[in-house]
């Protein structure tokens, strides 16, 4: 029996990634939504190949370019704006949604569909981030399952499996450390926005490879982890690991250390998650161990990344911290990115913000919403007036 599936973020790497997956394995997997920011032309091209049910884009005038792109045999529902995208995610013939949108746009769709009993494969870090509690609340009120597609979670997830959760100790999440591992701080104001892109190990979308050259992309996750495992943030434990072959681990009150190794590719984490608990014959090499002759580890420099000191900060802090965290920091790396701001401000401007915010505890949806809205607003004052 296939599985019906929503792919929110079709367009992006992760969404690219799981349809050639669902290409792989036609028998088990079967696309009823897509949704998409902006890119009409592989948008349409994905269209033609799935023939979903239903599309959700930006705004309405790119559903009218969709609908001008496409050819008169293809005719889906096109939907637009958030209410498009929360459209998508409920749709009652599908069985999960697969949450590969950037940024807290995740957030609103994803809600709506654990509200609709909607499966989760979540790549979307900054849902957990913003509104962990509540998205976990929720899921366990519906009896929906969250399967995480992020490399290092899918990774605990998979070393958690079989064991005892009051046996756990650690959780060991490992980190490349980006492109500018070895180079020095004092470096960090000549970084142009295509040094930050050029990622050593993995392929990932501009705003995720920016985040991981200042770590903030592990302090998310480190948020993320927190909610996702129900763990308190200090058994949560960094571990830079360049060669990106142990995608995490977790260590045990015995002091056994459990590992999930691979190649550094996102299929096995996507397949994971659309196939729980079965696993499909990606056909995927294994790594050279004798090739790579050794695997090294190191701490995290604090100092020179303060992005990932900043978001253990708000993880500790939690209420609507960790929202703001990720607002001050999307609008950031967006300034960095259209060359607005050097890279060595970004942890600036997130300090200043988190700084300036009065956390909310228990915090409802509406004040988490208000908390990222504001965040925002106070960091894009701060890259208009210079500071």
């Amino acid at each position: 029996m296939q599985k019906q599936l929503s792919i929110l973020g079709s367009t992006g790497s992760i969404g690219c990634n799981t349809l050639k997956i669902i290409e792989m394995f036609p028998d088990k997997f079967s696309v009823r939504a897509l949704a998409a920011r902006n890119n009409i032309p592989l948008l349409s091209e994905q269209i033609r190949k799935f023939n979903p049910d239903i599309v959700a884009v930006f705004n309405e005038e790119l559903a009218e370019e969709l609908t001008s792109a496409l050819p008169a045999d293809f005719n889906p529902e096109i939907v637009y704006g958030i209410e498009g995208y929360k459209k998508a995610a409920i749709l009652e013939s599908i069985d999960m949604v697969v949450t590969a949108v950037v940024g807290s746009a995740g957030l609103i769709p994803t809600l709506a569909a654990i509200d609709a009993g909607k499966n989760i494969a979540l790549a979307n870090k900054e849902t957990l981030v913003m509104a962990g509690d509540i998205v976990m609340k929720m899921a366990a009120e519906k009896n929906v399952k969250i399967l995480p597609i992020d490399s290092e979670h899918s990774a605990i997830s998979q070393c958690l499996e079989g064991y005892r959760k009051t046996d756990l100790e650690k959780i060991l999440l490992t980190a490349s450390g980006g492109p500018f591992l070895n180079k020095s701080a004092e470096e960090f104001s000549l970084v142009k926005p295509e040094d930050a892109l050029n990622h050593p190990t993995w392929a990932m979308g501009e705003k995720i490879s920016i985040d991981s050259a200042t770590l903030m992309n592990k302090g998310l996750e480190v948020i993320e982890a927190k909610f996702l495992f129900d763990v308190p943030h200090d058994m949560i434990k960094v571990v830079v690991h360049p060669q990106s072959v142990i995608h995490s681990m977790v260590s045990y009150i015995d002091g056994s250390v459990i590992a999930q190794m691979g190649i550094p590719d996102m299929k096995g984490a996507i397949a994971y998650a659309l196939s729980y608990p079965e696993r499909l014959p990606l056909k995927q090499p294994i790594p050279d161990f004798a090739e790579l002759g050794s695997l090294t580890f190191e701490n995290p420099d604090l100092e020179k990344f303060p992005c990932l000191d900043l978001a253990f900060q708000a993880c500790s802090a939690g209420g609507t911290m960790p929202a703001v965290l990720n607002a001050a920091n999307e609008i950031a790396v967006h300034a960095f990115l259209k060359c607005h701001i050097s890279f060595d401000r970004i942890p600036v401007m997130i300090k200043k913000t988190m700084a300036q915010h009065t956390v909310i505890n228990d915090a409802s949806l509406d004040e988490i919403i208000e908390a990222d809205e504001w965040a925002r607003k106070f960091v894009e004052n701060l890259v208009k007036s210079g500071r």
